[in-house]
């Protein structure tokens, strides 16, 4: 007979080690996969935008770090309310968890609804802003203009997809999530390239297209988004066992709960920004190191996704797992569960990183038919390789940390580690920084090019992770309540 863990966790059940693990694996391998689809979706559009060649992926490039920012910060409001709900599941009142999603889907409409409004009035400045070549910057604004409209459907999704997963049922979304990719993909070949016949075993086949470039790639992605949020909202809505709609339950704003969540969602939000707002400001470090470097940079991010994949999806499960140990007043579980997730998340990053550094021109070649572009791309994949398993250890801590409400301590980690050791050191290690090679005289003592952005990108990720574990270490889990 299977056995549901949640379910047992909840019931203040006796869980051995070997059960815990079993139940965080349970809950890592659907996120895992879910995340290595997203990053496969990821990879795809990176590969048919790098086939149409090095402007246009540069382009897309360009502004890569500005869409990360601006859909973190839709993301983030999504943490104050998923974390409540997972509470209020492992307390088993299931019905405080349905009034808080409803809450949270209102409220994120309207939350990325604001954002759309501001990205698309600052596209025709941004590709400026962040030091494009002129060549790129029309192709930059395009796109971006685009993503930017898409944030209004990524809002919900992100919120219905969080609130799914913290009640424990993260199968549904991750299957959702594949199926959006597989979308994606059709979508993208329909959009990007224009009408095309190939003539496989001398059989002519014709298959429309288009021809939209890196618009038909943002369009796709949009498309694909549109049929998911339909999906999710159904699973979550109607046929969610703990958090469907029951028509005799009025919606009604809880302003205790709304403060909450956005009391947790702040120190997100601000992590976010951190986070995004140093690649913004590493996309000006590098964009001046020309064409090639930035197409490389972007490629190298994108392929270096499948390795740090399996460390979010662990990261997920470790916030659901805590989060319901927390309302289930299970301080007995909590410790163990934390360091037991981590473990794991370590463990799995480093084989990532092994893989990662074998397989580094297998990946960057799939993305770009350019050698000098697959030539940077494979070096700079190989430096990271060496970061991953810490890198893996400030992503699970994290979700641990999250799922206990903990959202301060973070933010300030991850401010002091990207914007005091990760930016000054990319910006000596690359020599484009004017006023840091005046200061040496004209000339730097470094000048590595991108290959010294990413040397400082896996320096600080290892003192990243470090201090992540330090705050796990230290943390006093006797003390931590349910919200």
């Amino acid at each position: 007979m299977k056995r549901d863990l949640l379910a047992e966790l909840r019931n203040n059940n006796e869980l051995a080690n070997r059960d815990l693990f079993r139940l965080i694996a349970t809950l890592s391998l659907p996120a895992i996969l879910a995340e290595f689809t997203n990053t496969a979706m990821e990879y795809v559009d990176a590969s048919m935008v790098g086939h149409l060649g090095a402007e246009a992926a540069a382009s897309v490039g360009l502004v890569a770090s500005s869409t990360w920012l601006f859909y973190g910060l839709c993301n983030a409001l999504n943490i104050g309310f998923t974390v409540q709900v997972a509470q209020a599941i492992g307390a088993g009142d299931d019905q405080n968890a349905r009034g808080l999603v409803r809450q949270g889907l209102l409220l994120s409409l309207g939350v990325s609804f604001f954002w759309a409004v501001l990205c698309i009035a600052i596209s025709g400045s941004l590709p400026l802003f962040l030091g494009g070549a002129p060549e790129i910057q029309a192709g930059a604004t395009s796109y971006f203009r685009v993503v930017s409209a898409s944030m209004v459907i990524c809002g919900p999704l992100y919120m219905s997809v969080g609130c799914l997963e913290a009640s424990g049922d993260i199968k549904t979304s991750a299957r959702i999530n594949i199926l959006m990719c597989f979308l994606n993909v059709i979508f993208n070949g329909l959009l990007i390239f224009p009408t095309q016949t190939y003539h496989p075993a001398g059989i002519s086949i014709t298959l429309p297209g288009a021809g939209l470039g890196i618009l038909g790639a943002a369009l796709g992605t949009m498309m694909s988004d549109i049929v998911g949020l339909v999906l999710i909202l159904t699973a979550l809505l109607v046929r969610s066992e703990k958090l469907h709609i029951r028509t005799a339950e009025k919606l009604s704003f809880n302003p205790r709960q709304i403060r909450t969540a956005f009391r947790l969602a702040l120190p997100v939000a601000l992590q976010q920004a951190i986070l995004s707002g140093a690649q913004v400001m590493l996309t000006r470090i590098v964009s001046p190191l020309g064409t090639v470097a930035v197409a490389a940079n972007s490629f190298s991010v994108t392929a270096e996704g499948f390795c740090y994949m399996p460390g979010f999806g662990v990261g997920v499960a470790a916030s659901t797992v805590i989060g319901q140990s927390i309302g289930a007043r299970r301080k007995d579980l909590t410790k163990r569960l934390a360091w037991i997730v981590t473990a794991l998340g370590i463990g799995i990053m480093t084989v990532s990183g092994i893989l990662l550094y074998i397989f580094a021109p297998f990946m960057i070649g799939i993305l770009t038919p350019d050698p000098a572009i697959k030539e940077l791309g494979v070096t700079v994949l190989r430096i990271e390789a060496f970061a991953e398993p810490l890198f893996g250890a400030s992503i699970v801590v994290n979700g641990v940390l999250r799922g206990a409400g903990d959202t301060k301590v973070p933010s300030f980690i991850n401010f002091c580690s990207m914007w005091l050791i990760r930016l000054p050191l990319a910006a000596l290690f690359a020599g484009t920084v004017p006023v840091i090679a005046d200061f040496f005289g004209g000339t730097l003592p470094t000048d590595l090019g991108l290959r010294g952005v990413w040397i400082a990108m896996a320096i600080e990720l290892c003192i990243r992770g470090s201090l992540f574990l330090f705050r796990l270490a230290r943390k006093r889990w006797d003390l931590v309540t349910a919200l």
